[in-house]
């Protein structure tokens, strides 16, 4: 390992204030873990531009290095389950949270946290994928175990222009699914998102229209849903028969209120997606699906960004203030800027 390396270090001072910025570490400055991997990628989310903000609410102590996801070579390892040389993967957990994060040259992680990089991925477009198109990948997979199918009509997915949103268009277009995206965007990216497989394009005023009743018409076979909110509660009118909504994230607000009409008249199915602490088991089965069958190839080849340690900064500013579209990955192989 070299002797300094760039990391983007989050610091508290004694007033409270948060400050984060370019900084070189050193190999004892990296918290503990049995394995030590030379990061190539790391990409951006939502919760990266958090671990970054004063009030982000996500960092549980300082200093730390934020970065969900990691992806790169093993350097040095004591755990059985990997060895020097190997290409690994790094989604959920501890990093970029309670422990030094993507956002660094280096890192020291637990082993348990690592997944084999998948044949048929690239560091590259694992990081481009990441949390976000992982995440998508578990909704599609339990919309799949919940019985939605093609034919049971067209699949709604919200804040289709995110990372979530734009790789679940492109999973489920893949696997023949009609898709309707919705986007507060619409105007701007209705192209991108026809691109990324969208069947039909709507706004977020058209997906979150109020219902006359309790029950609206029967729209969606089922929905990917990282934004929830109140609009959720309308959504949920309008899924069909036996059909189900996949809840993963809140930007559209933590709350919603809804009637049991939907889940006891029509035997809707709400399920909640965790991509932290998903079971290895299904990680590993899934992130295989992602470099095979379910390869969102639309999405890496329209929607990835690389971007350099310089860029990291304004990126994570623009994820915060809902200008993202598609995919950030930072090439922590680039020079750092100059101070």
């Amino acid at each position: 390992m070299n002797t300094s390396f760039p990391a983007y270090v989050v610091r508290q001072d004694e007033q409270g204030r948060v400050h984060a910025a370019i900084e070189q570490l050193r190999k004892e400055d990296l918290p503990n873990g049995d394995v030590s991997v030379h990061v190539q990628y790391s990409s951006v989310n939502y919760k990266d531009g958090l671990a970054a903000a004063e009030k982000g609410g996500v960092v549980r102590h300082y200093p730390m290095v934020p970065g969900i996801d990691i992806a790169g070579v093993v350097e040095e390892s004591v755990s059985g389950r990997f060895a020097p040389g190997d290409r690994v993967i790094s989604t959920g957990y501890e990093p970029g949270v309670s422990h030094f994060g993507g956002f660094s040259r280096y890192a020291r992680l637990s082993s348990e946290w690592l997944v084999p990089l998948p044949p048929g991925l690239s560091e590259k477009e694992a990081m481009a994928i990441g949390t976000a198109g992982f995440t998508a990948a578990l909704s599609v997979d339990a919309l799949l175990h919940a019985g939605v199918k093609p034919a049971m009509g067209p699949v709604l997915v919200t804040g289709a222009t995110g990372g979530v949103g734009s790789m679940a268009v492109a999973i489920l277009s893949r696997l023949g699914f009609e898709v309707t995206a919705s986007t507060g965007k619409k105007a701007e990216q209705e192209p991108l998102l026809k691109r990324l497989g969208a069947a039909h394009v709507i706004s977020r005023e058209e997906a979150d229209a109020p219902a006359k009743g309790a029950l609206g018409k029967q729209l969606w076979a089922g929905i990917v849903d990282p934004t929830a909110g109140a609009g959720l509660a309308e959504r949920l009118k309008h899924v069909r028969y036996g059909g189900a909504a996949a809840v993963s994230g809140l930007t559209g607000g933590p709350s919603f209120e809804s009637s049991v009409f939907p889940f006891i008249l029509r035997g809707v199915q709400l399920i909640g997606i965790d991509s932290v602490y998903c079971p290895m088991e299904r990680r590993e089965r899934i992130w295989k699906l992602l470099g095979g069958e379910w390869k969102p190839e639309r999405a890496l080849e329209l929607g990835i960004q690389e971007i350099s340690w310089a860029q990291l900064p304004q990126t994570l500013e623009t994820i915060l203030k809902g200008g993202a579209v598609g995919r950030s990955v930072l090439n922590t192989m680039t020079e750092p800027p100059v101070e």
